[in-house]
């Protein structure tokens, strides 16, 4: 290997890492926007409707998303 690829290939790397960071970023805000969507229409329940199966999807996407942030802003188990 010359010393020409040795300083390219790490330039790719990153190039290649930052490429899949914004690409899963938006994967990501495109979700997020999904389920604020989602919120903003109840979840698509008309308030008369609601029942207690309702509220237990409800706690499931709760639990699940707080995973996320609990792991995000280093929270919960993921605390420092």
């Amino acid at each position: 290997m010359t010393r020409l690829n040795r300083t390219r290939e790490p330039r790719q790397s990153q190039t290649a890492a930052l490429t899949a960071f914004i690409e899963k970023k938006a994967e990501i805000d495109t979700m997020l926007a999904r389920l604020q969507a989602l919120s903003a229409e109840h979840f698509n329940i008309h308030p008369d409707e609601v029942h207690w199966g309702h509220v237990g999807n409800l706690d499931y996407y709760a639990e699940l998303l707080k995973r996320i942030t609990d792991s995000a802003f280093k929270e919960g188990e993921h605390a420092e």
